[in-house]
């Protein structure tokens, strides 16, 4: 899963060398949270090899001052073992540390009107039970203050700038239910004023879990809320603020038309429109400007044939920023409102834009830059063009960067003639003769392999002479929502079938070794490594899986139950027989006797998405069958590792597993 916020900060995995000589039997001791099952002792100096590859350190944008030129970035700083929030008072200012705990936060807000005090999230144990504190910035040493109930999942939505309420979600989690799962789920909106939480007030409560608030309107009477239904449809509704009703504004109630995905993004100043992301118009999810009176829906992006997202308004609604998904990497273009036309860019840092937002102080954009020659950097860009530096990444000395391999797209066709893309990072000239490949899936399944910087993961490529290949199979986002349904339901393993096709494909090109395929991927990733176990055993040396599904049945009755209704939707729903009989079928847990090749399954105990016991029941009925299993769980993560020393450990247990099977 290639763009995920802590590859975008550069999160490296490794730890620091030892100064002394190191003993030649020296091994390195698992952390006290680490479960370690059948991995053989992780030499000293395989850790010392890497050393240099433990510590790339970037930023990421989380929120601009609403009245300063100042902002929050996250970023994990030298020895520290999670991403936490700092303050920058000025470009390339020393970032100013606000927050510093075992877990880590990257999602934070400024209270809106002076920004006083700041609202973050955090969860404990990678438990993803978020839950809401504010941290006042005016009182030196002031502690973190919970706003939210434990017992809930918590998120924080927008603010009423004005009064400086802050809007936020509750969703109940399993754990506080009878017999530990809930039959029905709600998403609860609350409104709450952070200095005043006891006064929280209650605007509404929705049935499902796919619920989120947007953006209030100027006068700050509606907030638009989402209703995500599944990857391929979603609905706007309105929430009236002193009311608490809501009202289905796309699509219409009782329209016939097609399902489609429809996000609204932002206001127009007067209140009588919506700009919305939609694919209602075709295959790719074009920006649009909704009026609210007529329900006609004006096209803006129609001339750009690739996914719109993360728009972000000038606080005079004057000019708006989109991001665009070209092929993998998101582009930042600019629109006139009032014409709708698009206005031409000033020369932006080259590389994969993440989080951007505009100051509401001014019409300057903040944004973050990844690009494989470094980890995220924060920029910002003014009216008129002007572009300035806000962070600068770090490297560990005695690494250049800059001569890291760059990311190019290669396709190849699938068993049904479609055509399938991917990433292709080749080694280094240095390294000659057939090379061994790492195929690395991505989750989601809706989601998609995008250029970026690799982190730790460049040490495959550029010391080990490793080809990495990153495909984004049938189901992956960015290619049209026609593309994105390909594998749904009863087309799950269509898009296996995709990954049999790259192999093919390997076996074709003279710099491959298709004799030293290693298989990875987290989360779905981590199901479709299983299951090209199961089904390509004899074409792969390996495999990697990280909390990955092993039985699609079990997991969807043991993922937490605000997810299950919109799994289902994806996978396909166990309770109909005929669906459970193909589940049951295609499960790698059902065909693990033909796992042959050498399996490694990490795991986080805390996982509320793909339970551990996924994990337990693959690793256990693989073993039975005499396949060499290593098995690593850590008892204070969730879904994948996010502390470093755990992270550490894992990725010399990689190179340790890549060692044993495609680099001997």
């Amino acid at each position: 899963m290639i763009r995920l916020s802590l590859c975008a900060l550069g999160i490296t995995l490794l730890t620091a060398c030892a100064s002394a000589p190191t003993p030649p039997d020296a091994v390195v001791t698992p952390n006290a949270n680490l479960v370690v099952q059948d991995i053989p002792p992780v030499p000293q100096r395989l850790a010392d090899a890497v050393s240099r590859y433990n510590d790339f350190r970037g930023h990421a944008f989380v929120d601009w001052h609403p009245a300063q030129r100042e902002m929050l970035v996250s970023h994990r700083k030298a020895g520290a073992n999670t991403v936490q929030l700092f303050r920058v008072t000025a470009p390339l200012a020393e970032p100013q540390q606000l927050t510093d705990s075992a877990d880590p936060v990257t999602r934070a807000t400024y209270e809106p009107r002076n920004g006083r005090y700041v609202v973050f999230e955090r969860a404990t144990g990678g438990n993803e039970v978020g839950q809401l504190y504010r941290l006042p910035l005016t009182e030196p040493g002031a502690q973190p203050v919970l706003l939210t109930h434990p017992n809930e999942r918590n998120a924080m939505n927008t603010w009423l700038r004005k009064s400086g309420q802050l809007i936020y979600s509750a969703v109940p989690i399993d754990r506080t239910a009878q017999g530990g799962t809930r039959a029905k789920v709600t998403t609860t909106l609350w409104l709450i004023d952070p200095e005043r939480p006891e006064g929280r007030r209650k605007l509404v409560e929705l049935d499902g879990g796919g619920w989120s608030a947007g953006h209030a309107s100027h006068d700050e009477r509606l907030v638009t809320l989402t209703r995500y239904l599944s990857a391929n449809e979603s609905q706007v509704w309105l929430l009236d603020i002193s009311s608490g009703l809501v009202k289905q504004v796309v699509p219409a109630v009782g329209s016939t038309e097609p399902r489609a995905t429809h996000a609204a993004v932002g206001w127009t100043v007067d209140g009588r429109s919506l700009w919305v992301v939609s694919d209602r118009a075709g295959e790719f999810k074009e920006l649009m400007k909704l009026d609210l009176a007529t329900g006609r829906f004006q096209r803006i992006s129609s001339h750009i044939p690739w996914d719109a997202s993360d728009v972000t308004l000038t606080e005079d609604g004057s000019r708006l920023a989109a991001q665009f998904n070209i092929d993998g990497r998101h582009e930042l273009h600019f629109f006139d409102t009032a014409s709708g036309k698009e206005l031409p860019a000033a020369a932006l840092p080259t590389g994969n834009v993440g989080n951007a937002d505009y100051a509401a102080a001014r019409a300057e954009l903040a944004f973050t830059v990844s690009n494989a020659q470094g980890p995220g950097q924060v920029y910002s860009v003014t009216r008129d063009g002007q572009v300035q530096a806000w962070t600068r990444a770090q490297a560990p000395a005695g690494i250049d960067t800059s001569t890291f391999s760059e990311q190019k797209i290669v396709r190849w066709k699938s068993f049904d003639g479609a055509t399938i893309s991917g990433l292709l990072t080749p080694p280094p000239a240095r390294f000659t003769g057939k090379r061994p490949v790492l195929i690395s899936i991505h989750g989601g399944p809706e989601s998609q392999a995008q250029v970026g910087f690799l982190g730790r993961n460049a040490y495959f490529v550029q010391e080990l002479g490793m080809a990495l290949i990153q495909p984004n199979v049938r189901g992956s986002a960015g290619y049209g929502k026609s593309f994105l349904a390909m594998d749904n339901g009863f087309k799950r393993e269509d898009s296996v079938k995709d990954i049999g096709a790259l192999l093919d494909w390997i076996a074709t090109q003279p710099d491959l070794d298709a004799s030293r395929v290693l298989v990875t991927g987290g989360s779905y990733g981590g199901y479709m490594t299983l299951a090209v176990s199961t089904h390509y055993a004899d074409r792969i040396a390996g495999s990697i899986d990280v909390v990955g599904i092993s039985h699609f049945v079990t997991f969807l009755q043991n993922t937490e139950s605000y997810r299950r209704d919109l799994r289902r939707v994806e996978y396909g729903d166990e309770r109909d027989a005929a669906m459970r009989e193909h589940l049951e079928r295609i499960s790698p847990l059902t065909n693990a006797a033909k796992i042959r090749k050498p399996l490694f399954v990490v795991q986080g105990k805390n996982d509320p998405r793909v339970p551990y016991t996924e994990a337990e029941q693959i690793v256990a009925k693989v073993r039975e069958g005499g396949t060499p299993v290593w098995y690593l769980r850590a008892e204070n993560e969730g879904h994948g590792f996010q502390r470093k020393e755990n992270q550490d450990y894992q990725f010399y247990a990689t190179v340790l597993f890549m060692q044993q099977t495609v680099l001997k």
